[in-house]
């Protein structure tokens, strides 16, 4: 039993560090040699990005993030095949449980690092790239009901927020029709509660008229400090 929570620390430790990878930092600072967290709306995520650098590294660094939450959850798998294979398990646990709570936890910890970097003093993105990557590690079927909901919304609205939040409230709805496994549902509940909560700013933004929309930019050359109507 010891060897088996300290594995799983081990791997959460590891989701975290994973999370923790500041893709967009890091494209904006060797493509522009600037802090990505000093333009647009200060965060690291591809949506800033996009605005900041343009369309390509943009999609990469959605697409880098969205990896990340995708492997940690193979890690989590991974880990728990090779428990079972050494006979590492408590023989009286659930193994459906124990390994969908691995999963969800395994989640947590990689949209946790993140939004909180602890490469970048606990800054980061917004966690929507990363969960999408983790809800198709999850269930393929949950992630396109999710993006299918921010493709529509974002179609309507041209707002990359207000899409995120919809996509994102869409999680859990989409776990309980499917039927998961609870911890999986109850990462759909935290995981969009914490990706709404990362918009809070956005949200204030939607209401007072003032958020930007998908196509809008950020002139890196004149701007030099974080634009809170960004």
């Amino acid at each position: 039993m010891n060897i088996w929570l300290t594995l799983c620390f081990c791997v959460l430790v590891v989701a975290y560090l994973l999370g923790s990878i500041p893709t967009g930092y890091l494209a904006a600072k060797l493509l522009k040699g600037i802090d990505i967290r000093e333009f647009g709306s200060g965060s690291t995520g591809a949506t800033n990005v996009l605005r900041t650098l343009g369309k390509g590294p943009g999609a990469s660094v959605l697409f880098i993030d969205s990896l990340k939450g995708v492997v940690a959850i193979l890690i989590a798998r991974e880990l728990f095949n090779f428990a079972t294979a050494q006979d590492l398990l408590p023989g009286t646990i659930n193994v459906d449980i124990w390994l969908s709570s691995m999963v969800a936890l395994t989640g947590f910890f990689t949209i946790l690092g993140h939004s909180k970097s602890i490469f970048l003093g606990f800054s980061g993105g917004k966690s929507v790239a990363t969960s999408i990557g983790i809800l198709f590690a999850m269930n393929w079927q949950v992630a396109l009901i999710c993006v299918g909901v921010f493709g529509i919304a974002i179609a309507i609205s041209r707002f990359v927020s207000l899409s995120s939040i919809s996509g994102a409230l869409a999680a859990p709805v989409s776990m309980v029709i499917l039927n998961q496994p609870l911890p999986y549902i109850i990462f759909g509940v935290v995981g969009s509660l914490y990706v709404v909560w990362r918009h809070k700013s956005n949200i204030g933004r939607l209401i007072a008229g003032t958020e930007s929309k998908l196509g809008q930019k950020v002139d890196v050359d004149v701007e030099q400090t974080v634009n809170p109507a960004s």
